[in-house]
Protein backbone atom coordinates (compact mmCIF):
# COMPACT_ATOMS: atom_id res chain seq x y z
CA UNK A 1 0.00 0.00 0.00
CA UNK A 2 1.53 3.48 -0.93
CA UNK A 3 2.17 6.53 0.66
CA UNK A 4 0.26 9.42 0.18
CA UNK A 5 3.02 12.01 -0.64
CA UNK A 6 2.42 14.89 1.69
CA UNK A 7 2.74 17.23 -0.85
CA UNK A 8 -0.12 16.39 -1.97
CA UNK A 9 -1.93 15.85 1.25
CA UNK A 10 -1.13 19.69 1.10
CA UNK A 11 -2.89 20.58 -1.96
CA UNK A 12 -5.88 19.07 -0.97
CA UNK A 13 -5.93 20.43 2.18
CA UNK A 14 -6.00 23.44 0.40
CA UNK A 15 -8.29 23.31 -2.20
CA UNK A 16 -10.53 22.26 0.65
CA UNK A 17 -9.46 25.67 2.52
CA UNK A 18 -10.17 27.39 -0.47
CA UNK A 19 -13.16 25.95 -0.98
CA UNK A 20 -14.64 26.22 2.53
CA UNK A 21 -13.57 30.19 2.48
CA UNK A 22 -15.31 30.82 -0.79
CA UNK A 23 -18.87 29.79 -2.84
CA UNK A 24 -17.34 30.63 -5.98
CA UNK A 25 -15.32 29.82 -8.60
CA UNK A 26 -14.08 29.17 -11.86
CA UNK A 27 -12.15 26.97 -13.92
CA UNK A 28 -10.04 27.49 -16.35
CA UNK A 29 -7.97 25.57 -19.17
CA UNK A 30 -4.17 27.57 -19.79
CA UNK A 31 -2.55 25.22 -22.40
CA UNK A 32 -0.28 26.87 -24.29
CA UNK A 33 0.07 29.62 -21.78
CA UNK A 34 3.76 31.14 -20.83
CA UNK A 35 4.54 31.37 -17.00
CA UNK A 36 4.45 34.78 -17.65
CA UNK A 37 1.12 35.26 -18.83
CA UNK A 38 -0.60 33.03 -16.03
CA UNK A 39 1.70 36.05 -13.48
CA UNK A 40 0.36 38.69 -15.32
CA UNK A 41 -3.40 36.81 -14.96
CA UNK A 42 -2.83 36.27 -11.31
CA UNK A 43 -1.83 39.63 -10.36
CA UNK A 44 -4.93 41.04 -12.20
CA UNK A 45 -7.06 38.46 -10.46
CA UNK A 46 -5.74 39.65 -7.21
CA UNK A 47 -6.89 42.69 -7.13
CA UNK A 48 -10.12 41.35 -7.61
CA UNK A 49 -10.41 39.48 -4.79
CA UNK A 50 -9.67 36.33 -6.58
CA UNK A 51 -7.17 33.76 -5.93
CA UNK A 52 -5.87 31.88 -9.62
CA UNK A 53 -3.50 29.02 -9.42
CA UNK A 54 -2.53 25.98 -10.77
CA UNK A 55 -4.12 22.47 -9.55
CA UNK A 56 -3.95 18.67 -10.41
CA UNK A 57 -7.55 17.85 -11.61
CA UNK A 58 -7.51 14.48 -9.75
CA UNK A 59 -6.56 16.61 -5.93
CA UNK A 60 -9.13 18.81 -6.92
CA UNK A 61 -12.00 16.16 -7.34
CA UNK A 62 -10.66 14.61 -4.11
CA UNK A 63 -10.79 17.62 -2.34
CA UNK A 64 -14.20 19.14 -3.41
CA UNK A 65 -16.19 15.78 -3.09
CA UNK A 66 -19.06 16.30 -0.84
CA UNK A 67 -18.67 19.93 -0.59
CA UNK A 68 -21.18 22.63 -2.62
CA UNK A 69 -18.03 23.11 -5.16
CA UNK A 70 -18.42 19.81 -6.37
CA UNK A 71 -20.16 20.39 -9.66
CA UNK A 72 -17.66 22.19 -10.75
CA UNK A 73 -15.81 18.61 -10.82
CA UNK A 74 -17.21 18.73 -14.59
CA UNK A 75 -14.65 20.91 -15.53
CA UNK A 76 -11.74 19.33 -14.72
CA UNK A 77 -10.24 17.93 -17.80
CA UNK A 78 -6.60 19.18 -19.43
CA UNK A 79 -4.45 21.57 -17.82
CA UNK A 80 -6.29 23.35 -15.34
CA UNK A 81 -6.09 26.66 -13.35
CA UNK A 82 -8.95 27.55 -10.80
CA UNK A 83 -9.79 31.09 -9.52
CA UNK A 84 -10.90 31.53 -6.10
CA UNK A 85 -13.76 34.27 -5.55
CA UNK A 86 -13.99 36.62 -2.70
CA UNK A 87 -15.09 39.35 -4.43
CA UNK A 88 -17.28 40.57 -7.55
CA UNK A 89 -17.81 37.51 -9.75
CA UNK A 90 -18.89 39.60 -12.75
CA UNK A 91 -15.83 41.62 -12.21
CA UNK A 92 -13.88 38.53 -12.33
CA UNK A 93 -15.36 36.91 -15.37
CA UNK A 94 -15.39 40.17 -17.19
CA UNK A 95 -10.97 40.20 -16.63
CA UNK A 96 -10.80 36.27 -18.05
CA UNK A 97 -12.83 37.46 -20.95
CA UNK A 98 -11.10 39.87 -21.47
CA UNK A 99 -7.76 38.32 -20.92
CA UNK A 100 -8.91 35.36 -23.31
CA UNK A 101 -9.62 37.81 -26.04
CA UNK A 102 -6.03 39.05 -26.32
CA UNK A 103 -4.51 35.12 -25.30
CA UNK A 104 -7.16 32.91 -27.35
CA UNK A 105 -5.62 30.08 -25.69
CA UNK A 106 -7.27 30.73 -22.27
CA UNK A 107 -10.31 28.80 -22.16
CA UNK A 108 -12.64 29.78 -19.83
CA UNK A 109 -14.82 26.52 -18.88
CA UNK A 110 -16.94 27.05 -16.10
CA UNK A 111 -17.55 26.94 -12.50
CA UNK A 112 -20.15 26.88 -9.29
CA UNK A 113 -21.61 29.46 -7.96
CA UNK A 114 -23.71 28.54 -4.39
CA UNK A 115 -23.12 24.91 -5.32
CA UNK A 116 -24.98 25.58 -8.35
CA UNK A 117 -22.37 24.95 -12.22
CA UNK A 118 -22.31 28.11 -13.69
CA UNK A 119 -21.24 27.27 -18.33
CA UNK A 120 -19.25 29.49 -20.23
CA UNK A 121 -22.61 30.75 -21.57
CA UNK A 122 -23.34 31.77 -17.79
CA UNK A 123 -19.89 33.13 -17.24
CA UNK A 124 -20.31 35.24 -20.47
CA UNK A 125 -23.75 36.57 -19.15
CA UNK A 126 -21.63 37.81 -15.96
CA UNK A 127 -19.13 39.15 -17.87
CA UNK A 128 -21.58 41.53 -19.38
CA UNK A 129 -23.04 42.64 -16.03
CA UNK A 130 -22.01 46.25 -14.71
CA UNK A 131 -19.68 46.23 -11.64
CA UNK A 132 -20.76 45.72 -8.34
CA UNK A 133 -19.61 49.28 -7.51
CA UNK A 134 -21.09 50.71 -10.86
CA UNK A 135 -24.71 48.54 -9.67
CA UNK A 136 -24.48 50.31 -6.12
CA UNK A 137 -24.08 53.64 -8.28
CA UNK A 138 -27.12 53.30 -10.39
CA UNK A 139 -28.87 51.66 -7.22
CA UNK A 140 -28.10 55.16 -5.51
CA UNK A 141 -28.87 57.17 -8.10
CA UNK A 142 -32.84 55.36 -8.77
CA UNK A 143 -33.29 56.26 -4.87
CA UNK A 144 -31.91 59.62 -4.61
CA UNK A 145 -33.88 60.61 -7.70
CA UNK A 146 -37.37 60.20 -6.03
CA UNK A 147 -35.96 61.91 -3.55
CA UNK A 148 -34.81 65.14 -5.21
CA UNK A 149 -38.19 65.13 -7.12
CA UNK A 150 -40.16 65.45 -3.96
CA UNK A 151 -38.05 68.24 -2.49
CA UNK A 152 -38.35 69.90 -5.67
CA UNK A 153 -42.54 69.62 -5.36
CA UNK A 154 -42.47 70.23 -1.84
CA UNK A 155 -40.55 73.71 -2.14
CA UNK A 156 -43.36 74.54 -5.38
CA UNK A 157 -46.18 73.85 -3.42
CA UNK A 158 -46.17 77.75 -0.92
CA UNK A 159 -44.85 79.17 -4.32
CA UNK A 160 -47.72 77.80 -6.46
CA UNK A 161 -50.46 78.78 -3.14
CA UNK A 162 -49.13 82.23 -3.37
CA UNK A 163 -49.81 83.02 -6.66
CA UNK A 164 -53.24 81.04 -7.14
CA UNK A 165 -54.10 83.72 -3.46
CA UNK A 166 -52.91 86.25 -5.69
CA UNK A 167 -54.67 85.40 -8.92
CA UNK A 168 -57.93 84.79 -7.02
CA UNK A 169 -57.93 88.28 -5.45
CA UNK A 170 -57.23 90.27 -8.21
CA UNK A 171 -60.07 88.58 -10.05
CA UNK A 172 -62.84 89.81 -7.38
CA UNK A 173 -61.46 93.56 -7.91
CA UNK A 174 -59.06 94.02 -5.10
CA UNK A 175 -55.44 94.21 -5.05
CA UNK A 176 -52.56 92.48 -2.86
CA UNK A 177 -51.21 95.21 -0.65
CA UNK A 178 -47.12 94.13 -0.44
CA UNK A 179 -46.42 92.89 3.61
CA UNK A 180 -43.99 95.39 4.21
CA UNK A 181 -46.33 98.12 3.56
CA UNK A 182 -48.89 96.98 5.91
CA UNK A 183 -46.95 96.87 8.66
CA UNK A 184 -45.42 100.09 8.25
CA UNK A 185 -48.65 101.84 8.04
CA UNK A 186 -50.05 99.90 11.41
CA UNK A 187 -46.97 100.92 13.03
CA UNK A 188 -47.30 104.99 11.86
CA UNK A 189 -50.89 104.92 13.16
CA UNK A 190 -52.01 103.50 16.45
CA UNK A 191 -55.50 101.48 16.39
CA UNK A 192 -58.21 103.28 17.89
CA UNK A 193 -56.46 107.17 17.02
CA UNK A 194 -57.68 109.01 14.56
CA UNK A 195 -55.41 112.04 13.22
CA UNK A 196 -55.79 115.05 14.27
CA UNK A 197 -56.88 117.80 11.98
CA UNK A 198 -54.30 120.42 10.80
CA UNK A 199 -53.69 123.57 13.06
CA UNK A 200 -55.54 126.54 11.65
CA UNK A 201 -52.80 128.74 9.82
CA UNK A 202 -51.33 132.36 10.51
CA UNK A 203 -53.99 133.80 7.85
CA UNK A 204 -56.59 132.92 9.43
CA UNK A 205 -56.20 133.92 12.88
CA UNK A 206 -55.10 137.25 11.92
CA UNK A 207 -58.99 139.34 11.26
CA UNK A 208 -60.06 137.76 14.66
CA UNK A 209 -56.93 139.09 16.59
CA UNK A 210 -57.80 142.90 14.64
CA UNK A 211 -61.51 142.10 15.66
CA UNK A 212 -60.13 141.64 19.19
CA UNK A 213 -58.30 144.80 19.05
CA UNK A 214 -61.19 147.55 17.61
CA UNK A 215 -63.20 146.23 20.43
CA UNK A 216 -60.64 146.50 23.29
CA UNK A 217 -59.98 150.57 21.57
CA UNK A 218 -63.31 152.00 22.50
CA UNK A 219 -63.11 151.26 25.86
CA UNK A 220 -59.80 152.08 26.77
CA UNK A 221 -60.46 155.47 25.46
CA UNK A 222 -63.50 156.17 27.13
CA UNK A 223 -61.61 155.68 30.63
CA UNK A 224 -59.19 157.90 29.47
CA UNK A 225 -61.96 160.87 29.35
CA UNK A 226 -62.95 160.17 32.34
CA UNK A 227 -59.69 160.55 34.22
CA UNK A 228 -58.53 163.13 32.38
CA UNK A 229 -60.81 165.64 32.42
CA UNK A 230 -62.38 167.72 35.37
CA UNK A 231 -65.36 167.64 36.51
CA UNK A 232 -67.93 170.88 35.83
CA UNK A 233 -68.40 171.87 39.73
CA UNK A 234 -64.70 171.60 39.97
CA UNK A 235 -64.38 173.94 37.19
CA UNK A 236 -66.82 177.21 38.35
CA UNK A 237 -65.40 177.18 41.83
CA UNK A 238 -63.54 179.90 42.23
CA UNK A 239 -60.32 179.88 43.45
CA UNK A 240 -59.59 180.96 47.30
Amino acid sequence: MSKVRPDKVATVDEVKSKVEGTTTAVVTEYRGLTVAQISALRRQLRTLDADYKVFKNTLVRRAIAGTPAEPMGEFLVGPTAIAFVDGDVSAVAKALRDFAKESPKLIVKGGVLDGKTLSSKDLSALADLPSRDVLLAQLAGLIASPLRTMAGLLKAVPQNLAYGLSALIESKGGTVAPAEDKVEEAAETPAGVEEAAPAASDDAAAPVAEVAVEEEAPVVAAEAETTEAPSEEAASEPAE
